[in-house]
């Protein structure tokens, strides 16, 4: 399928009960503005039915989203290239979107217990930092991850996170991380190392997911989540909340709907409700990853649910 076609053949297939005036702004005012994650759409740019420089046009034209996040994979060699930041941004100002946060995978543990890599990760990382302040953004999103104990790389990640914060300072740029497997799916041990850095410019960024912190019978991946099922997961109304004072974005994670367009493994009204209790009213983003409704229809139903739960 051409990039083009994508606007007009994916709106053929929403699900009966998305089909009420989705895509409209709701008449009462939300709390929060919504924003749209670009994982959301992770297969259509993997399979290269859309393109990365594709993803503010999608959001503002097929879903009326002014608000993304993008995710460094689908620009992976492109940190440092200007010309092609210029034309993101063109195309951002273009279509009236902003560009809030990027989302930084596979650029190394900043937890590592080899001193080496931690440095590195950290290096990897500056780019991304330099990279979001030329489109705009706001934050960078990365891992904690690590291998060692948990005490040592909560310490190994306080120090990574902590020379990246500074760094990040004079570009005022916030680091911000994500509950995304390991340690960090476990609230307290995540707002214990934020804590730690003493760092304004280092905060969280919770999501609705990712909370499994013990797997079956597979192992358990970098990203919290497990072939084989969760067999221990962090209470996650709990772990938004411990972490929300902390908070410079949400994540909106969806998997499943139920028949009236609910999230099955989300108590949107629960979730919304303690965001809503911090005094929170910046952004929230959909995050739809799951296989029984197509990308489009996920992310239409999601928003939907956004705007009826909050």
């Amino acid at each position: 399928m051409l990039r083009r076609e994508f606007l007009k053949s994916s709106a053929l297939s929403l699900p009966l009960f998305a089909c009420n005036n989705v895509v409209d702004s709701k008449e009462e005012k939300l709390f929060f503005e919504i924003g749209l994650a670009q994982w959301s759409l992770n297969r259509a740019l993997k399979s290269g039915q859309i393109d990365n420089l594709d993803f503010v046009q999608i959001a503002k034209e097929k879903y009326s989203i002014n608000v993304v996040e993008y995710v460094n994979q689908f620009f992976f060699d492109k940190a440092n290239d200007k010309s092609y930041l210029s034309e993101m941004m063109t195309r951002s100002n273009d279509y009236g979107v902003t560009n809030y946060l990027i989302m930084i995978d596979d650029e190394g543990y900043l937890g590592d217990s080899d001193k080496n890599k931690r440095i590195k990760a950290i290096e990897n990382h500056k780019k991304w930092v330099e990279a979001a302040k030329f489109l705009g953004c706001e934050h960078i999103r990365v891992n904690a991850h690590g291998t060692a104990s948990s005490e040592e790389v909560s310490g190994f990640a306080t120090e990574s996170l902590s020379q990246l914060g500074e760094f990040a300072k004079s570009f005022g740029i916030n680091i911000i991380v994500e509950n995304h497997g390991g340690y960090s799916s476990n609230a307290k041990w995540l707002v214990n190392v934020i804590e730690n850095t003493g760092m304004d410019n280092v905060g969280t960024l919770p999501d609705f997911g990712n909370f499994c912190i013990r797997s079956k019978p597979a192992e358990l991946t970098d990203w919290g989540s497990s072939v084989g099922g969760c067999a221990e997961e962090y209470d996650k109304y709990l772990g938004v909340k411990e972490m929300m004072p902390y908070a410079r974005s949400v994540s909106a994670k969806t998997n499943n709907f139920d028949g009236n367009g609910n999230s099955v493994e989300t108590d949107y009204y629960k979730m919304l409700k303690i965001i809503k209790d911090f005094g929170y009213k910046g952004y929230i983003s959909i995050e739809y990853e799951g296989e029984e409704y197509s990308e489009h229809e996920g992310i239409l139903l999601t928003k939907q649910l956004l705007e009826k739960a909050g």
